[in-house]
């Protein structure tokens, strides 16, 4: 069902709501997620983005009931993952000749997944497009999060496309941030973010500074996922430049395994001793064996420190700390400082592990951790408060 957005633009997207993870398994979204796709009616006619490919059959059928397609002058693809341009094998056979707007990277990727020779019309920074009354222009974003990826300007309605900048997977029928829970909105964007944008921070802060200089006139901003920031859209802009810049609250993030509860009462007890010696601290504990990667990792993305703890298991750590370990790495969390702890019962290799991941992940290690030999006692608990405690002042 075709919505209208403002002036002459509407939706012609598909909301997910059976969508509970994404990027393969790497990505939860337990609010759903939106593919959101745009249809500009000037004097020419544009399509902006399409949809995953699931749903490729569904969306040229609905965008056929909305709109000749044979009229659709030009079609843009900000960014072209799957997730984008999915429908487009199904567009083209419909109309096979009609140009695609996108970079010179995005065309390459096209053609690396579709293996078609369509009309490829690449553009860079600047290029404008003509549409009658208003007028595209195209600012190449590389990184934000792959190397084809763009934002597309529409002057006269003053609405940046800005493709997964400033998106979230958020399902939602109403499709504007002043129709659902500001919270609920603002941390799954905070969630997109952190999993998704965080490791190309200094590119996403050079690029929104570059947005800003060009002082363009922006109504709307329309991501391909989630909401459309429409209520003052100026506040997603300021909390990607806060995220961007090395983002951190005062909190820590205490993230472990355990096998026979040996670890979860070290990590029961340093929490004790953080919070002794700093009650304004917020403490955060998670059962990485339990709890949702991502969710975790947003909690990590948000803290100034961060304790990593796992029982020895075969002279290594736990297959669930591995896992966020990696993760932890991959996302290039900066100015965060870190420590490990852990049990064990005969050869205890995990905590020096642990540290030498944490460096490798471009954390600040303040110290060799602490391990505990099987179950501890009240001395071994005293011990591990302690350390929460020394943690806590050497932030």
């Amino acid at each position: 069902m075709m919505k209208h957005i403002k002036g002459n633009v509407y939706w012609v997207g598909k909301v997910d709501w059976e969508l509970t993870r994404f990027h393969g398994d790497e990505l939860s979204t337990h609010k759903g997620s939106s593919y959101n796709s745009y249809l500009i009616r000037d004097e020419k006619t544009v399509l902006i983005d399409t949809v995953w490919q699931p749903y490729d059959k569904e969306f040229v059928s609905r965008l056929k009931q909305e709109t000749n397609l044979s009229k659709i002058d030009y079609i843009v693809m900000n960014h072209n993952e799957i997730d984008h341009s999915g429908a487009l094998p199904e567009l083209m056979r419909e109309i096979p000749g009609t140009p695609i707007y996108c970079t010179k990277k995005g065309e390459a990727i096209i053609r690396g997944h579709y293996h078609q020779d369509w009309n490829f019309v690449t553009v860079k920074t600047g290029d404008t497009l003509p549409l009658g009354k208003n007028t595209l222009t195209f600012i190449e974003a590389p990184m934000l999060h792959w190397p084809d990826t763009m934002f597309t300007y529409l002057s006269g309605e003053n609405i940046l496309f800005s493709n997964d900048g400033f998106g979230q997977h958020y399902a939602t029928e109403t499709l504007f941030n002043d129709t659902v829970d500001s919270a609920d909105l603002m941390y799954e964007a905070e969630k997109y973010y952190a999993n998704i944008l965080n490791p190309y921070s200094p590119l996403v802060l050079k690029k929104i500074q570059q947005l800003l200089a060009l002082n363009l006139p922006i109504d709307l901003i329309c991501p391909s996922h989630g909401v459309i920031w429409k209520e003052n859209p100026s506040q997603i802009v300021e909390q990607y430049l806060k995220w961007a810049d090395a983002y951190q609250e005062n909190q820590i993030t205490i993230a472990y395994d355990t096998m026979w509860q040996s670890t979860r009462l070290m990590a029961e007890a340093i929490a004790d001793g953080i919070h002794e010696t700093d009650p304004s601290v917020t403490l955060k504990l998670y059962n990485i064996a339990h709890e949702d990667k991502n969710d975790v990792l947003t909690e990590m993305f948000h803290s100034k420190a961060l304790l990593i703890g796992s029982p020895t298991i075969n002279y290594g750590y736990s297959f669930a700390v591995a896992g966020l370990l990696e993760m932890m790495k991959g996302l290039k969390f900066k100015q965060k400082k870190a420590a490990a702890f852990g049990s064990y019962g005969w050869s205890g290799e995990a905590v020096k592990q642990i540290s030498g991941h944490l460096q490798e992940a471009g954390l600040t290690v303040v110290n060799e951790g602490i391990s505990k030999l099987w179950v501890p006692d009240s001395q071994n608990l005293a011990d591990c408060k302690e350390f929460g405690k020394n943690f806590a002042k050497q932030l």
